[in-house]
């Protein structure tokens, strides 16, 4: 287009393509030019040469034919060239050199003439201050020695074509000389005149001299008679036939007057009887042209083709007949059969032509129909009714290639919009994602808790946010348009489906071969098109190929100006034939009408990891991004085993097939990278989940474990779809392009879940342990699960919690702990080893050694200030002074530091039965233990214990003994047994022989402290279960039962 306008612009001597007014220096050159002709018109008529009408016209001529040579001295149309070289030899482009020194020669027309040595506005002065404005002296005469050379070797040739064309000039001359004389004296002798030496200056002025001497101002001229006149070969004349003219048109005239009305109407009656039996006997043939165009009109092709065939064979025997004469003239019936198949024909093949040119259109046009408009009652195979009907009517082009090209460009071009836009689109709504504020952990936890509520099969509709969710629906959109065997690549494979029936000649056996067979040779596509067409298909391929790839592979696009531009009427674009748009349903989404000085920034550089890719929208948690990263590998996955089975990629080049292997393993390997990344952001905010709400299922636990096993079993699940991307390998040949996922991405999955779980047990103790603030607790924002509400009662708990307790957090997290040490992380990991068929020995292990730790940091931590007091309160009764009877006197009841520690563990019984049931044994034992454990450090005490206090010791540690007996453990009866040793070894002989004879009355005395107590410490009976009883040692006191 630059050319082109550069082009108008040299022609017309412009220096823009749309001037406003008439150019001033056009008048200016009239102006001068008619002044300069009226001041030499008197030089003019001196010089006017004998030759000058020969030169008028060819320079009339001349001017006509030669663009820009309007002429006139410096106008503006000289006929110059673009560019030359220097005259004086300093460089092959004058205009070039102009340029380098800045002059805007290549623009403006006028000032480049005037420095080309061919254009008459040439300016030496000009030319010399510019072009060599800093040449020296010696170049100069360089220059000067080079013009002369050149002005020498034309000078030669123009001297040697003289020399060699002189006789024709010679010839020329006298011709042109007898021709002027004859027309000048009007064929009546010259005057004879007074000889003349012979010189060149005569020879130049001879018609001049003659002229002068005999023209009508010469006295001595003979008059010429007007017989003469008349038949002289002059303009006047006529050129010799003015005599007779005038006599002939009167006898013609007066004949046409008298014989005019006669013959005329007999003539008139026979011609008229002649037509009309000519007319009556080609009656069919002189109807065809109606015919044909009543068929056009009513859309019946079978009568149109009959129709059109009969004339063709009314033409061609015409033209047999006409080739039978052999120059002969024709008699009066041919002539008219002549005349009738020629006006025939004419009307007929014009109709014919215009319906062809329809049906080419409508051929090339029925790529816009979409399947929806074949559902809908459209022909699905139209365009083989059309390429049957051109052959059946002969074309020169082959309407089967005309139709597979036209599809091939369709469907490039359809591609091609739809990636575009789609990935524009894509991008600015990511764009406004990643602008936008990063959600807050409760706001996650609240999408992660959603997979309690619905299948994890189903669409998440809760599982992220609604702008997230929109965004991965146009981005599967967006692939499911260029994958899906419902969408471009289905176009593609039926593409290719279509091609090779033509090519095998399959699809060819009903079409028809035209009139007398003409068509034939359109059945057989040649190998040049049948290659162009394999050729196209991979195209098509390596388009859609690349499309999604960049997709994957790529960072996000910078450049949305596509936005900017009107929506393109795509070939599924919305119009009144068809209806449905493959880019968008209905008009375009206000969103993307964008303002063009204020586009949607980049995304700010936060160091997130999404930020690089563009198939993640930002802020995405690991929930929908599992769900959709599956649909959109199986949709690549099948795409390109799809792609892979097209004929021209499975036999043609193996890069192409490569390709297609690395399209699925680079996106597969991108998925699982962002996938990890996310699932890792969500373990540490799957702490924020918790809600201290007893699970539906289990009382004793919250719903926190069973939330943790959808979480991760979800995420199992589909990154187990992403790495073996099972859903494409019912794909036939899907195992050659779908490859097993190599170790590194396996060993990263087993990573990331191994350290998930870590996480999620970080932040479970860091719940249990975290102190809850009244006002400004981070728990307490969400009023829907947060922590820091003082009771949190549901109708499936069997008590009130209290979830401002720090107790009862660490109770339920220990509850939690116990359920995913033995039912949630097993079964975890046994899905894990059965879905990457790996097995997970040493992560196990490790995992459960860190339960293990994790579950014993948070029991002492329970037990801590409950052991606290127990010691306290132990050492406090001990170091009593009265703790032990005076002499003589037997004890009858536990001390009182007794009862107060043991109520100290009915508060913790209570506390643990209410809230985590399962754990009462275990806490309970675990006190049990401990207190014995300060029972004897506070026994090694005292050096000495009498008899006395010796049946006092006894008296308190089995009273706690039988009161606990639910609860004792073989480490509860080894410190027991500790502890009698401990008092044995601090009493003599003596003491030993007198206990032994007061224990029936210690086990009288015990057994009524047990039915005084009952009901205070009635929490601690143990069911009723026969065979079972405690075990006690070293102790008489063991048969005593409570």
């Amino acid at each position: 287009m630059a050319d082109y306008e550069r082009t108008v612009l040299d022609f017309y001597q412009l220096s823009t393509p749309f001037p406003s007014e008439w150019p001033q220096e056009r008048n200016d050159k009239d102006d001068e030019s008619s002044g300069d002709e009226r001041e030499q018109s008197s030089k003019l008529q001196r010089r006017k040469s004998r030759y000058q009408a020969l030169e008028r016209a060819a320079g009339d001529r001349r001017s006509s034919y030669i663009p820009g040579s309007e002429g006139g001295k410096g106008g503006v149309g000289n006929l110059v060239q673009k560019d030359e070289p220097d005259p004086l030899g300093s460089t092959d482009s004058v205009v070039r050199h102009l340029r380098s020194l800045g002059l805007p020669v290549q623009d403006d027309a006028r000032l480049r003439n005037r420095f080309l040595l061919s254009s008459t506005t040439f300016s030496p002065a000009l030319f010399l201050s510019q072009v060599h404005s800093t040449a020296d002296t010696g170049t100069l005469l360089n220059g000067l020695q080079y013009l002369s050379q050149s002005i020498d070797q034309k000078s030669a040739s123009l001297k040697v074509l003289v020399e060699s064309n002189f006789e024709r000039f010679v010839k020329a001359k006298a011709t042109i000389d007898n021709v002027y004389r004859e027309m000048k004296y009007r064929g009546a002798e010259p005057p004879q005149s007074r000889p003349r030496p012979h010189s060149r200056h005569a020879s130049r002025n001879s018609y001049r001299n003659s002229f002068n001497a005999a023209g009508p101002s010469n006295p001595l001229a003979p008059q010429m008679g007007d017989s003469r006149k008349k038949n002289a070969l002059t303009k006047e004349s006529e050129y010799g036939v003015m005599g007779i003219k005038a006599p002939l048109l009167d006898v013609s005239a007066k004949a046409e007057d008298v014989w005019g009305p006669a013959l005329g109407g007999r003539e008139k009656e026979e011609h008229l009887k002649t037509v009309s039996a000519q007319l009556n006997q080609f009656r069919d043939y002189v109807e065809l042209s109606p015919t044909i165009a009543d068929s056009i009109k009513r859309k019946d092709y079978e009568t149109l083709v009959e129709e059109y065939n009969r004339a063709r064979k009314f033409a061609d025997a015409t033209r047999r007949m006409v080739d039978d004469l052999r120059g002969e003239a024709p008699a009066e019936t041919q002539l008219y059969q002549i005349l009738l198949a020629g006006r025939m024909w004419h009307d007929v093949d014009l109709q014919i032509q215009n319906f062809k040119r329809d049906l080419w259109k409508r051929l090339v046009s029925l790529n816009a129909v979409t399947k929806s408009d074949v559902a809908a009652g459209r022909a699905q195979d139209q365009h083989m009714d059309l390429i049957s009907l051109l052959l059946e009517l002969g074309v020169g082009d082959n309407p089967v290639w005309v139709w597979l090209l036209s599809r091939y460009d369709h469907l490039k071009g359809k591609i091609l919009a739809v990636a575009e836009r789609s990935k524009v689109e894509i991008e600015v709504l990511r764009r406004r994602l990643a602008t936008g504020d990063k959600p807050t952990p409760q706001a996650i936890a609240t999408h992660l808790r959603s997979l309690g509520r619905q299948p994890t099969e189903e669409k998440p509709t809760s599982s992220d946010a609604a702008d997230v969710l929109e965004l991965w629906d146009k981005m599967l959109g967006f692939l499911s348009n260029l994958l899906s065997s419902s969408g471009i690549l289905g176009e593609v494979v039926e593409f290719w489906q279509t091609v090779q029936g033509f090519i095998d000649g399959r699809a060819q056996k009903s079409l028809p071969t035209g009139y007398n067979g003409e068509s034939r040779i359109h059945h057989q596509l040649s190998d040049k098109v049948v290659g162009d067409l394999k050729k196209g298909t991979v195209d098509l391929v390596e388009i859609i190929r690349e499309y999604v790839y960049v997709f994957f592979a790529g960072p996000p696009p910078e450049d949305i100006s596509m936005l900017f531009s009107p929506l393109p009427m795509t070939p599924n674009s919305a119009s009144p034939t068809t209806p449905g748009s493959a880019l968008s349903p209905g008009p375009r989404d206000p969103r993307f009408n964008l303002d063009p000085n204020n586009p949607p920034p980049p995304s700010p550089k936060r160091g997130e990891t999404w930020e690089k890719l563009a198939f993640w929208p930002p802020w995405s948690n690991s929930l929908s991004g599992v769900y959709y990263l599956s649909k959109m590998l199986a949709l690549v996955g099948s795409g390109a085993s799809d792609m892979a089975s097209i004929g021209p990629v499975a036999s043609g080049e193996p890069q192409v097939v490569e390709n297609l292997k690395t399209l699925v393993g680079a996106s597969r390997e991108r998925c699982v990278t962002a996938l990890c990344a996310a699932w890792n952001r969500d373990a540490e905010n799957i702490k924020y989940v918790e809600d201290w709400q007893r699970s539906a299922e289990l009382g004793d636990v919250t719903r926190m474990p069973s939330s943790f096993s959808a979480f991760e079993g979800t995420l199992l699940l589909g990154m187990q779809k992403i790495l073996y991307i099972s859903e494409a390998m019912s794909k036939p040949g899907a195992g050659d392009i779908v490859l097993p996922p190599p170790t590194k991405l396996l060993q990263m999955v087993r990573s990331q879940y191994v350290t998930t779980l870590y996480k999620a047990l970080s932040g479970m103790v860091e719940n249990a342990e975290r102190s809850v603030k009244k006002t400004d607790d981070e728990w307490a924002t969400e009023g829907e699960w947060s922590t820091a509400a003082p009771h949190v009662e549901t109708l499936l708990s069997r008590s009130t919690l209290d979830a401002g307790d720090r107790n009862v957090r660490m109770l339920l997290t220990l509850s939690n702990l116990q359920a995913l040490r033995s039912q949630v992380v097993p079964s975890l990991n046994s899905q894990f080893e059965n879905a990457f068929s790996v097995k997970l020995t040493d992560e196990s292990k490790t995992i459960r050694d860190v339960l293990g730790q994790i579950d014993a940091r948070l029991f002492q931590s329970y037990t801590k200030k409950s052991i606290e007091k127990l010691r306290e309160t132990i050492q406090a009764g001990l170091s009593a002074d009265d703790w032990a009877p005076p002499p003589g006197q037997r004890p009858t009841a536990a001390k009182p530091y007794i009862y107060e520690a043991l109520l100290t563990l009915v508060l913790v019984h209570s506390q643990v039965s209410t809230t985590a049931s399962s754990l009462t044994a275990q806490v309970l034992s675990f006190l049990l233990e401990q207190t014995s454990v300060q029972l004897l450090d506070a026994f090694r005490k005292r050096p000495r214990y009498p008899l006395e206090a010796l049946m006092q010791a006894t008296l308190d540690v089995e009273f706690v003994a039988q009161t606990l007996s639910h609860y004792t453990t073989e480490r509860a009866s080894e410190l027991q047994g500790q502890i009698y040793q401990e008092l044995d070894s601090r009493t003599d002989n003596d003491a030993r022989a007198r206990l032994q004879s007061e224990l029936p009355e210690m086990r009288s005395v015990l057994k009524k402290l047990r039915e005084a107590s009952k009901s205070e410490f009635a929490c601690f009976k143990k069911p009723k279960r026969p065979g079972h009883g405690p075990s006690r040692t070293n102790s008489g006191l063991s048969s005593v039962s409570g």
